[in-house]
């Protein structure tokens, strides 16, 4: 791990905001110091604090290491442009199946992946039972949506016209091993936490214990990016009480912007040139403005009333409006459009959204990963992915789990 670590960064390693760390060094909670002009702290000064500590011990090294005993099939739901399943397939998992709904997407995927077996088309038609017996895991990133909740709990009913019904729906007709669903950090909280109850009556009701789930932050696991995803794990009832599931060791550093578009420790060389949208000319001048790091509030005030109009008087921060990246901080959470106003992802140096490429990169897909549709569906399908690895940390740790249940399998 790095001797120093920014306010900025420490505040993402703990998910609160840089306000309550100033809080937290004023109040002597925290011992801050100056390096290169830039203030932060020195890991002397952080042991202790469990996931500094969770970073300088990690087994991070010895869990690259995991290799499947056997070859372990899988179905990916939701696949979208493929991080998931191509963290999931370095980790080791052969896909036999996987299901899209929207074309360019699956063109993405089969143009990447020839021999992989894409089905376009709505979950809702496919028959799973084909499957029953054959596939080891299936995962998919469900999109959210209201449960039906009349406070019955009727299970597997409940959850009925979702997505997540028809992830449930595979799983119960094809009784895998493991499942895994994962979805934003606000599934934890939706609806009053009605829908993640609903989730959880579905999965026992369906014959599988839930590993307490787990919100795990992308910047811990070698992603250069403030990504927050809900980690649930579901085991079969017959193996559960048998087999235990660890979530993956922190990487022991957390990268950069810098780390993504220059060659370094994720890419043998500087990201590649390629397509990306354009500022309007007023928007440029505007953005122009604005410095490394910063946002509308660093607008004079005549130009932040012009950009902002009816909004500069609500309520809340709007950080994310006329934003510029830090080169030397994680990227802010990738949306499906690098312009939108409300969450502008401009360029650290130049005036600029960032391009297809710098997308790709800040999600960890490899530079040979090509996006097809339109440009406005390559930059959806990057930042709905799940970062690939995000992806292929957790998938390293499913095959251990999978390793532990072949052993009882075979009792060797």
């Amino acid at each position: 791990m790095t001797d120093f670590i920014s306010v900025n960064i420490f505040a993402d390693i703990m998910g609160v905001s840089r306000a309550t760390t100033e809080k937290w060094i004023k109040n002597g909670t925290l011992t801050a110091s100056t390096k290169d002009g830039v203030r932060g702290f020195y890991t002397k000064d952080l042991v202790g604090i469990p996931v500094i500590d969770s970073m300088l011990n990690t087994k991070w090294d010895q869990e690259m290491q995991t290799k499947p005993a056997r070859e372990y099939t899988s179905i990916e739901l939701f696949a979208g442009g493929g991080g998931l399943a191509l963290g999931m397939e370095m980790a080791g998992f052969h896909h036999i199946m996987l299901n899209e709904f929207d074309h360019s997407a699956c063109e993405t995927l089969r143009v990447n992946r020839p021999n992989w077996n894409v089905i376009e088309g709505d979950v809702h038609d496919l028959d799973f039972t084909q499957y029953r017996g054959k596939v080891d895991f299936i995962s998919g990133g469900f999109p959210c949506t209201a449960f039906s909740y009349a406070g019955e709990r009727r299970g597997f009913e409940d959850a009925r016209g979702t997505l997540f019904f028809e992830l449930a729906r595979a799983v119960k007709e094809i009784q895998p091993k493991v499942f895994m669903g994962e979805n934003v950090k606000g599934l934890l909280t939706h609806d009053n936490g009605k829908t993640l109850q609903v989730i959880k009556d579905v999965i026992k009701d369906i014959g599988y214990t839930l590993v307490e789930p787990e919100v795990l932050k992308a910047i811990l696991y070698q992603v250069p990016q403030k990504r927050e995803r809900l980690i649930l794990v579901a085991i079969r009832n017959d193996l559960a009480d048998k087999v235990d599931f660890h979530f993956p060791e922190p990487y022991s550093r957390v990268l950069t912007l810098r780390d993504a578009l220059y060659k370094g420790i994720l890419y043998n060389c500087d990201v590649p040139t390629s397509e990306g949208q354009k500022y309007p000319q007023r928007k440029k001048e505007i953005m122009e403005m604005v410095p490394e790091g910063g946002n509308w509030r660093d607008l004079p005030e005549d130009i932040q009333r012009e950009y902002l109009k009816g909004s500069i008087s609500q309520d809340g921060g709007k950080t994310g409006i006329a934003r510029r990246l830090s080169m030397d901080e994680p990227a802010l959470t990738l949306t499906c459009a690098p312009a939108m106003k409300q969450t502008e992802r401009c360029h650290p140096y130049e005036t600029r959204p960032l391009t297809v490429r710098e997308y790709a990169r800040i999600q960890t897909f490899p530079d040979d990963w090509k996006f097809m549709g339109r440009l406005d569906s390559q930059y959806k399908q990057i930042g709905n992915a799940v970062p690939v690895n995000l992806a292929y940390a957790i998938g390293r740790s499913l095959i251990r789990l999978f390793n532990d249940i072949d052993k009882i399998e075979n009792k060797y």
